[in-house]
Order: structure tokens, then C-alpha cells, then sequence
């Protein structure tokens, strides 16, 4: 079956983050993205194999916000801010289903980040997230598949995360 990059598919809609979710979008034993809550965005804008600064494959995704989402009423109690650390996972959702995206084999992990840094928040006040992420390199060596980016978020069109050397690899299917 051909990868949906090698099918000219280049934006998924919630309704296609919802099958990737149970399985359905790059078949059984692949990349999988969370289910909600953990989900972290409502759809991909954009995504190519070619793009960003080292022309190696650039993600758009972007995330609603809306004062009722889970993580406000809880983080912080009459202070609701968006946690850092669930943008941070955003960015790796992101990372592994570029790597399901370009047809790798296997269930997506995170393997690590060299550095985070926040300068901003996102509250309940706010309309929209965007996340981008710039691939840097595919390490593929046997069954090892890997992905290693840099990411960005935005709350609002501001620049607020930066994650440098996000690393996800794809654990293959047990055969």
C-alpha cells in the first residue's frame, strides 16, 4: 500500500486525526496519534517531505482553544494555563505521525528532547495554537526509523515554546 506522502496527501482534518487514533490511518501495528484528551491538535495543515529550513519535511497543525477544554479547570485553578509539558508531547504526536505519514513501519515513542524553553503561556483567553515543526534529520538503519526536529508553538500568532532536537522513533511491529 502506498504512503499517503507517495498519495499526495498533504493535511488531515480532526475526523483523520480520529482514525489515526484507533489505528485506522497507517494501518494496524503503526504510528498511532493519542486519543482525546491527549490528542493535542484539531487538524494538520500542512505537511511535506521536502520543506523547512533543512528541506527535509515541515508540519502545521493547529489546536482550537476554547475556555472548556479539560486541562484549564484543573491546571491551574483560577489561574487556567495550558501545561507546558502538553505542547511539548504536541510536537512529538507531530514527529511520529510525519514518520507514518512517509510510510515507516511501527508504533511511534518519543526518545527525548535536547532542549525546551517557554517563554509565554497558553489561557483560556486564547483562540488558536500553531504548532510548526522542522524535520532535521530521518535516521533509518535497519529496523530503526527516527525522526529528530525542531518545533515551535504559538498562542495567537506569538511565538511562546521552542523545543530543540525533539527525537521519536518507530518501535517495529511484532511479527
Amino acid at each position: 500500500m502506498a504512503s499517503l506522502l507517495e498519495r499526495g496527501i498533504h493535511s488531515f482534518s480532526k475526523e483523520d486525526l480520529l482514525a489515526c487514533s484507533r489505528g485506522e490511518l497507517f494501518g494496524p501495528g503503526n504510528s498511532q496519534l493519542p486519543a482525546p484528551n491527549m490528542l493535542m491538535f484539531d487538524r494538520i495543515t500542512h505537511i511535506d517531505d521536502n520543506g523547512g529550513e533543512h528541506g527535509l519535511g515541515f508540519i502545521q497543525a493547529e489546536l482550537d482553544i476554547t475556555p472548556d477544554l479539560w486541562f484549564f479547570a484543573c491546571h491551574f485553578p483560577g489561574d487556567p494555563v495550558m501545561p507546558g509539558c502538553l505542547g511539548l508531547d504536541a510536537m512529538w504526536q507531530l514527529v511520529g505521525f510525519f514518520l507514518g505519514w512517509r510510510g515507516g513501519p511501527g508504533k511511534g515513542r518519543a526518545l527525548g528532547v535536547n532542549k525546551v524553553k517557554f517563554k509565554g503561556e497558553v489561557i483560556d483567553s486564547c483562540k488558536l495554537v500553531t504548532y510548526e515543526i522542522t524535520i532535521k534529520r530521518i535516521i533509518e538503519r535497519g529496523k530503526l526509523i527516527m525522526g529528530v526536529a525542531d518545533g515551535k508553538v504559538f498562542a495567537d500568532g506569538k511565538h511562546i515554546y521552542t523545543a530543540e532536537d525533539l527525537q521519536v522513533g518507530l518501535i517495529p511491529p511484532a511479527k
